[in-house]
């Protein structure tokens, strides 16, 4: 999680929603990404959806059965549904979002019958730290 924040602080450095993930197979980092709607002009920039991209990439499988995702936030519906596509092993994240979470917060993919896959789920890991990233980043904006 450490690594996914330093992703996040780096986003934040660069004017993106600081939010930073990683895909791990093993002890081994296959990718990391961070927040980049602004930067692509694209929606879909999440930093999950750009790291499970380059890892089924890299390793030319769209299954990430032996995977794991660290993201410093609760995945959104979006990226959660695109996490249960992916079957990515396990997701752990930092901090939960209430408003915008789509895992423990909002639709609840995994919870719903049309999903056929569900992770490990493991949430609030540095919850704090993760957190304030994303509180001092919105509190600059104001």
């Amino acid at each position: 999680m450490i690594r996914a924040l330093t992703l996040a602080q780096q986003a934040a450095a660069v004017g993106e929603t600081p939010i930073g993930g990683i895909i791990v197979r093993g002890d081994v980092v296959i990718t990391s990404a961070h927040n980049l709607t602004e930067s692509l002009h694209d929606a879909t920039a999440h930093a999950e959806m750009l790291a499970l991209r380059a890892a089924s990439k890299i390793l030319g499988t769209r299954y990430l059965t032996d995977c794991d995702l660290y993201v410093t936030l609760e995945p959104c519906p979006m990226c959660a549904q695109a996490i249960s596509f992916s079957r990515i092993r396990r997701l752990i994240f930092g901090a939960y979002d209430p408003k915008g979470g789509g895992v423990e917060h909002g639709p609840r993919i995994y919870t719903q019958p049309t999903c056929h896959h569900r992770p490990e789920i493991i949430g609030g890991v540095m919850e704090h730290e993760c957190g304030q990233i994303l509180k001092d980043f919105f509190a600059k904006m104001r």
